[in-house]
């Protein structure tokens, strides 16, 4: 499981927010890269991540991208706890 603290004003840069006029949300981003590279190695996934965190401005280290990618690559259930703030 992991963990992330994002602003209230960038929460849009998590989650879809139709309200918002951000356009790289990252578990929109998540979801397209497990519903298309389940089975893929780890190392594949890590980069394409890290493009998404980076294009939503989320700071993700590269052990969280690894945590990630390895569930996308398994296919297990990932949990992200997120806090927000102010």
């Amino acid at each position: 499981m992991g963990e992330i603290t994002v602003s209230a004003q960038h929460i849009d840069h998590l989650v879809h927010d139709p309200a918002s006029t951000y356009g790289a949300p990252y578990m929109q981003a998540y979801a397209a890269l497990a519903a298309s590279h389940r089975g893929r190695p780890v190392a594949e996934i890590v980069p394409l991540l890290r493009v998404a965190a980076d294009a939503a401005l989320l700071g993700f280290t590269g052990a969280d991208l690894a945590e990630q990618a390895r569930a996308i690559s398994t296919g297990a259930r990932y949990e992200l706890r997120v806090r927000v703030t102010g």
